[in-house]
Parts: structure tokens; sequence; C-alpha cells
């Protein structure tokens, strides 16, 4: 069997909505249990799934909820073991849904964008929330 080659490709979503306390902005953050971090919703491409009918999956596999998607959001490169790893990420509105904890899945928070921020992991997810709030502002 030959070695993969190129990038694990991978997609997710920002996932948002209006708060139902204030109408504020609220991000959604999954906690993986395996990693024992907290992030967006986000997973491996299936063979032939297109980047966003992937992310869009994802979101619903991991957070129970349905999802208009919006903009596109700067893609993430990183390595695991040692190769390639592209995420691409779109912004998309929670539509409706309910959360049940799963394997992959144990926690689902609804944060303010700040608090979002310092809840995140990893640094270089900040770049997607940074850019989802900056598209927010031009509208």
């Amino acid at each position: 069997m030959s070695e993969p080659t190129g990038p694990v490709l991978a997609a997710g979503c920002v996932l948002w909505r209006s708060s139902p306390y204030d109408g504020g902005l609220e991000i959604c953050l999954v906690h993986r249990p395996r990693y024992d971090d907290w992030s967006f919703p986000k997973g491996k491409l299936k063979r032939g799934e297109s980047a966003l009918a992937g992310a869009l999956r994802e979101v619903l596999e991991e957070t129970g909820h349905h999802c208009a998607p919006g903009a596109r959001l700067p893609t993430s490169r990183y390595e695991v073991n040692g190769r390639p790893k592209e995420v691409a990420y779109w912004a998309a509105e929670a539509t409706g849904g309910s959360f049940i904890p799963n394997d992959e899945v144990d926690r689902v928070v609804w944060l303010s964008p700040a608090a979002a921020r310092n809840r995140l992991t990893r640094d270089r997810d900040h770049a997607q929330l940074d850019a989802l709030l900056a598209g927010r502002s031009t509208v």
C-alpha cells in the first residue's frame, strides 16, 4: 500500500448565533475529550466530499445543529504527525438543533467572541474568529 500524498483535507465552521438572552453574538466551541481541547467543529473530509459539504456534516455531527453557511474564512494549515493538514472554514449561522454528547465531542459552549477567543486551545484558531468578526462589522 502506498503512502498518502498531499495534505490531509478537513473542513469546519465557526458556528454562531444571536444570544437568546440579549441578542449579542455567540460563538460555539466544542470540547474533544480525546485531545482535551476547545475548538471549532471540524473534521476530515470523506472521499469525494466537497469541503463545504464536509464542514456542514461535521457541524451537525459534533454539535447537533443545522446551519446556514456564509462567508469563507481563512484556511488553517499545520502539521499533524509530520503530515500537512489543511482545514477549510466557513462562517455559519446556527439554524436549529440540540447537542447530545458523544464519543468525539462531550461538551459544547456558546460564548461571547472575547470569551471564545480565551477558551480556544490553539492560537491558530484566532484567525477564523477574527475574520468572522471583521466580516460582521462590515454588514
